[in-house]
């Protein structure tokens, strides 16, 4: 009998659309390769939903809250339900910005300097000298996100605003210039490397999710040694957080200036839309959307 998954997507975080973007094309392949599949929008009711579904395994393709922050893994737990990508604790880490770099740091993998303040102490002077970046500390798909130039003479002013939907706490993050690079890793073996050139300007949602909003140069045009350095950061990444699955690291890389590589964060629960970065990066390895899905299928269970 046919292997039963439910396909976990939506949610109600600021990726929200993208998630059901991933949902739909994860729960074709798995049809495509004969799995009983239930697609489910992620509701606050989702343990109910589950509980009547009884499916055999969850393909988690949320990004951000919950889905991606240990909450949706620590109900999986509690069900008994087998689920694809990493657990409770990476999750959790992985989300929290700061946290995942004072691991990252542990663990001897570089990181860019950087300072946790709150919004408002960010929006009233320059919290670093410019360039920095300001981000939301648990947030995905580079939303909320500021570079502050020399050119700024005062910080964002919208980091003030009362409707600000991101946390009142947000890291304020020395701007490494050069390229944008990131790699996957799959199971324990990292794959290639990605450089992402943005056609707006930077890799900010619109880049990541419309159609030509950033051009993908595979394999990353890149010194040899330092494309092999990324790759093993990756997987030091992966471990250093305890994930398990697929997880993708991005990185920044000054190739013009002081030659420095810092991991920036890992996402526990990438992309996996046409436009995708993993995608990309397995076909490149020889692995089809859809074999793709199936090892994540496949690779689930608990206690991750």
């Amino acid at each position: 009998m046919a292997k039963h998954v439910a396909v976990l997507m939506g949610g109600w975080s600021a990726e929200r659309e993208i998630s059901l973007r991933s949902g739909k094309a994860c729960a074709e392949a798995l049809v495509r390769r004969g799995y009983r599949v239930t697609s489910l929008d992620v509701t606050p009711d989702i343990a109910a939903a589950l509980t009547a579904t009884k499916p055999d395994v969850a393909l988690n393709v949320l990004h951000g809250r919950p889905g991606e922050d240990g909450t949706l893994q620590g109900l999986l737990e509690v069900l008994g339900i087998p689920y694809s990508h990493s657990g409770v604790l990476a999750s959790a880490l992985a989300m929290q910005k700061n946290y995942a770099k004072a691991l990252f740091s542990a663990c001897g993998i570089p990181i860019a300097e950087d300072r946790v303040v709150s919004r408002f102490e960010a929006a009233k002077s320059h919290v670093l000298p410019p360039p920095y970046v300001v981000k939301p500390i648990a947030e995905g798909s580079s939303v909320g996100v500021f570079i502050v130039t020399q050119e700024h003479p005062h910080p964002p002013q919208e980091l003030y605003r009362d409707d600000w939907p991101f946390g009142d706490m947000v890291m304020v993050e020395r701007y490494v210039p050069g390229k944008e690079l990131t790699c996957a890793v799959l199971g324990d073996r990292a794959l290639d490397v990605i450089e992402i050139v943005p056609t707006t300007r930077f890799y900010d949602y619109e880049a990541k999710y419309a159609a030509g909003g950033s051009k993908h140069l595979l394999p990353a045009p890149i010194l040899p040694n330092v494309y092999q350095e990324v790759r093993r950061l990756a997987v030091a990444a992966h471990n250093a957080l305890g994930c398990r699955g697929v997880s993708r690291a991005d990185f920044r890389y000054d190739d013009r200036g002081t030659g420095k590589l810092v991991c920036l964060e890992v996402n526990t629960q990438p992309g996996m839309t046409e436009t995708s970065l993993v995608p990309e990066l397995a076909a490149y390895a020889g692995i089809t959307f859809d074999e793709l899905v199936q090892w994540m299928v496949e690779d689930a269970s608990t206690n991750r």
